[in-house]
């Protein structure tokens, strides 16, 4: 099962880099960032570490040198978490697809027709008024 043990230590990696990004790394060029995925090499030798950045590129780009700052200091911590003998190289990647998704849902939101909560429920309420007239006919004609 070296498939679960994999995705084990991804989680707990992703755990120790937000603990530590939350409460130990005060360079405010990181901002608002977020562990948003991480994926171990096969070997074990490498975590791809994806962090989603709210704000303007400008801002993006501070945080990729604020987290290339801190990856020795990211690393040692991901080591003395982990307990392993060989810690992988730590590489962040600013992932924007959270940002995407947003403006897709948007997006979708503005083409789609809106339906007030008036009419919903006049719909409504008239759906089950047919019903119950539809049923008293029935009844009378018994």
């Amino acid at each position: 099962m070296p498939g679960f043990r994999k995705n084990k230590i991804e989680e707990q990696i992703k755990r120790i880099v937000g603990d530590t990004l939350l409460k130990d790394i005060k360079d405010p060029r990181i901002g608002f960032a977020t562990v948003y995925e991480v994926k171990l090499s096969k070997d074990s030798t490498r975590a791809e570490i994806k962090i989603s950045v709210l704000g303007s590129e400008k801002q993006k780009k501070d945080a990729s040198f604020g987290l290339a700052s801190a990856r020795g200091y990211i690393r040692k911590k991901v080591g003395d978490g982990l307990g392993l003998r060989h810690v992988p190289e730590i590489v962040f990647v600013i992932d924007d697809s959270i940002e995407k998704e947003v403006a897709l849902v948007s997006l979708i939101d503005s083409v789609q027709p809106k339906r007030s909560p008036v009419e919903e429920t006049s719909d409504d309420e008239s759906d089950g008024s047919d019903e119950n007239a539809e049923m008293s006919s029935d009844e009378e004609t018994e």
